[in-house]
């Protein structure tokens, strides 16, 4: 059962159904009552199209199987076969159409023959015509009713599939564990054994500087904006994809190849120069997009994506093209030794793991102590990449603060050779393996929490959902949200997505009913009706006022990215 506390977060599809089009089927023996009920009902104002006229329920029947109306309004006495009989074949394939029944004073008798069938409602002859309309008006709200809450239930479970769905592939890319991988891997009817596909790896360029002068609010914004643009080019194109955000400036985008055959590295390679030239014309941001020559199976996720990771940082002039990594050459063993530590380092931290951490530093420190000389120079640009990988992670982790972030960017910036180097990784290590012991366990599942919600700022967020992520009861989040935020989760997501709504309508041209999309709002009045009563005036009254302020706003590069919609 979902938590009731989070009844307010997300608007629904209702508005999109409520008038949808219905259809009834007229069936009476007397043309003439046909007729006027043809032409006097006002149909139109209803929202109904009467799609058959039937004079015997033999008719009826083969018009009802044709055009499975909404609706049918049928006499009971009528030749070759009566209203019973067509109600007993109706309900044998149609249980949800919706029947009035015509009935005369004298035909009260057969009335008890039919409750079995599910008759709505029942109509004396002779007809009072402003009563039907007013009957039909009724009905068909309710048809409208449920088709709106099914709507919702379907939308729903298409969201809780794909979010299950890209979590278990973000936990295959982290290599974090996969066994309960097996009921999500299908997005189309395929078998998870034979799935592959074409991976991307996307970075924005010298993200550690960036977000080392972004403050948390401008941070959130580049990221939320590249992830739009990107979520939008792919579905653009129409091909089956997850956009998955793996840490601060940097997305894998895996887009499902079945069977391996239809693979196409020029595909790929010409849909990510588009994008990479997207996000520069829309946001004055340089992107590096990595592209694996190949399908990828399921159980090479991880490691592609860290092998996409490192050709990312360590290609020279990464940011004019998109990069695809060649295979492994002879003699590079040395280099992956030094990679398989770092990595170790890195998993040791995240897991809060002491001695994993300091043993992987131990053996790293060994081996540059056993290069020889001539691999100083190879070596050297992987020193760097070290240091700006972990302040990444570091920063991500929350166990990094802003001041001592500069110092060691100062020290990088000194170009150390590499016995300096390895001393500013091994104090970085001691301070962030001390830092992520001294965080109690509440903190790191909060900060879980919150990088969750900021990656599904516009998809459905709950309660439930955020429990069962972290692997916590419902309750127990709710009560460590609140003891950490100060808020209730509902009061922060709000929040969270009403900042951002403020800063999109400032700093884009994007329409209000797209801007509340993008912070998870299927319906343009709800998300106006949230908007105002969190900031006291209308969208469109706040992004005139943000135009008319002075002052250049955060994104003053180009502060507007389009969607080319009024």
């Amino acid at each position: 059962m979902r938590d009731p506390e989070v009844g307010e977060l997300n608007g629904h599809p209702r508005e999109r159904v409520e008038r949808m089009k219905l259809k009834i089927l007229l069936a009476d023996d007397e043309i003439n009552i046909l007729k006027n009920l043809q032409a006097v009902v006002p149909w139109e104002e209803l929202g109904v199209e009467v799609v058959g006229l039937a004079k015997n329920g033999q008719i009826a029947l083969e018009l009802a199987r044709e055009h499975r109306p909404h609706l049918v309004l049928c006499d009971i006495r009528m030749p070759v076969m009566d209203g019973i009989e067509f109600l007993g074949a109706l309900r044998e394939f149609d249980a949800e159409a919706e029947v009035i029944m015509m009935t005369g004073y004298q035909d009260f008798s057969y009335v008890r023959s039919v409750i079995r069938y599910e008759v709505r409602d029942y109509v004396l002859k002779p007809i009072d015509y402003e009563e039907l309309a007013r009957t039909i008006h009724r009905l068909a709200e309710g048809i409208r009713e449920r088709s709106a809450e099914q709507q919702t239930i379907q939308q729903e479970w298409k969201q809780v599939f794909r979010l299950a769905y890209e979590k278990v592939l973000y936990d295959l890319l982290m290599d974090v564990g996969g066994g309960a991988a097996k009921p999500f891997l299908k997005l189309s009817e395929l078998s998870g054994e034979n799935l592959s596909f074409a991976m991307l790896l996307i970075d924005v360029a010298d993200y550690s500087r960036k977000e080392n002068r972004w403050d948390e609010r401008e941070r959130k914004l580049w990221n939320f904006a590249v992830h739009n643009i990107v979520q939008e080019h792919f579905a653009g194109l129409e091909v089956p994809h997850s956009v998955l955000q793996m840490r601060g400036g940097e997305w894998c985008v895996l887009i499902e190849r079945m069977p391996p055959d239809t693979f196409s590295r020029s595909d790929c390679a010409v849909w990510a120069d588009d994008l990479r030239r997207k996000v520069g014309s829309y946001l004055k941001l340089q992107i590096r997009i990595a592209l694996h020559p190949a399908a990828v199976s399921l159980d090479r996720l991880a490691k592609t994506y860290k092998h996409l990771q490192r050709s990312l940082n360590l290609t020279p002039g990464a940011e004019a093209e998109v990069i695809v990594p060649e295979p492994k050459r002879a003699g590079q063993e040395e280099t992956q030794r030094l990679w398989d530590r770092i990595e170790e380092m890195v998993t040791g931290l995240k897991r809060c793991d002491r001695r994993k951490t300091e043993a992987a530093l131990r053996e790293l420190n060994d081996s540059f102590q056993r290069l020889p000389d001539a691999s100083y120079e190879r070596v050297e640009p992987i020193l760097h990449y070290v240091c700006l990988h972990l302040l990444r992670e570091m920063r991500a982790l929350d166990v990094i603060g802003r001041e001592d972030e500069i110092d060691y960017w100062n020290r990088i910036d000194r170009s150390p050779g590499i016995r300096e180097t390895l001393a500013v990784i091994n104090r970085l290590i001691d301070q962030s393996i001390d830092s992520a012991m001294k965080k109690k366990t509440s903190d790191v599942l909060m900060l879980s929490a919150k990088d969750y919600i900021e990656r599904n700022l516009s998809s459905e967020l709950s309660i439930d959902q955020l429990a069962e992520y972290l692997g916590i009861s419902g309750s127990y989040f709710s009560l460590l949200f609140k003891q950490h935020f100060g808020e209730t989760f509902v009061e922060y997501v709000t929040r969270q997505r009403m900042e951002m709504a403020k800063s999109l309508l400032a700093l884009s041209d994007k329409n209000v009913t797209t801007v509340g999309l993008m912070v998870g709002y299927a319906e343009r009045r709800y998300f106006t009706r949230v908007f105002s009563k969190y900031t006291g005036m209308l969208p469109s009254e706040y992004r005139e006022r943000s135009h008319r302020q002075q002052g250049e706003p955060i994104m003053a590069a180009n502060p507007r990215w389009t969607d080319k919609e009024t």
